[in-house]
This record gives C-alpha cells, sequence and structure tokens, in this order.
C-alpha cells in the first residue's frame, strides 16, 4: 500500500466510500462539521479503523456500526450539551457519546459547538 494510501485521512476516506450507505454519508457530514468547528484538528486511525479527531487531545471518536455512527467525546461528562445531543454513554464519569441513526438529523450548529468546547477541554487538560 503506498504512503499516500495509509495516511488517516485517507484511510477516513476510503472507510466512508467503503460503508456507501447512510452510515458513509452521516460520517462525512460529521466529519465536515468537525472541521468547520476546529480547522486545524488532526485526524487519526486508532484501534484498527477509528477515525479520530485530535487537537492537543482527543476530542471524539467516529465509530461505525450496524444500526449507527457513534460519536464518542473522550470528556464529554465534563461538556457543556445545552442541546441535549449527548444520548449514549450518559453513565459514565468521563466520556459521553452521541449515537446517530439512519434518518436521524443533528443539530448542525449544536455540534459545531459542542465540537470546539471538546477541543477547548483537551487542549486545556495537555496544558496541566
Amino acid at each position: 500500500m503506498a504512503h499516500e494510501e495509509t495516511r488517516p485521512a485517507s484511510l477516513i476516506d476510503a472507510r466512508i466510500r467503503e460503508l456507501g450507505d447512510w452510515r458513509g454519508e452521516t460520517l462525512a457530514k460529521v466529519r465536515a462539521l468537525i472541521r468547520e468547528a476546529v480547522p486545524d484538528v488532526v485526524e487519526e486511525w486508532k484501534w484498527r479503523g477509528v477515525p479520530t479527531w485530535y487537537r492537543g487531545g482527543m476530542i471524539c471518536t467516529g465509530e461505525s456500526y450496524k444500526n449507527a455512527v457513534k460519536l464518542t467525546f473522550a470528556k464529554g461528562a465534563s461538556l457543556p450539551d445545552p442541546a441535549g445531543l449527548f444520548n449514549a454513554s450518559l453513565d459514565g464519569n468521563v466520556r459521553r457519546a452521541l449515537d446517530l441513526h439512519e434518518g436521524d438529523t443533528i443539530d448542525e450548529a449544536a455540534f459545531v459547538a459542542l465540537v470546539r468546547a471538546a477541543a477547548a477541554a483537551a487542549a486545556a487538560a495537555c496544558v496541566k
């Protein structure tokens, strides 16, 4: 495999194409929103196939399952979520997740604000 094909961004592009259905469309949409929220975000490919976004520290992961695209925020429990986007992993002390199912819509402005808050929290944790 050529070096270009093993770069995280290329691997994420390939995953989106490979999914080829609403999950790929959803992952592409949230990826675009993450890039809008944090233009200098770093994309990684972790744990054998999980798109992961960083800026100073981990912001969130984007896992794809048969019935959902799950966005897990590393420090989600400490983030403001006034729009109530988090709908999964609500019992933990650290992480929170947003499960998106076929046909779901996302409040784009609220999601961008959540990603920005997550990026700020990740960066602050690295400074300590």
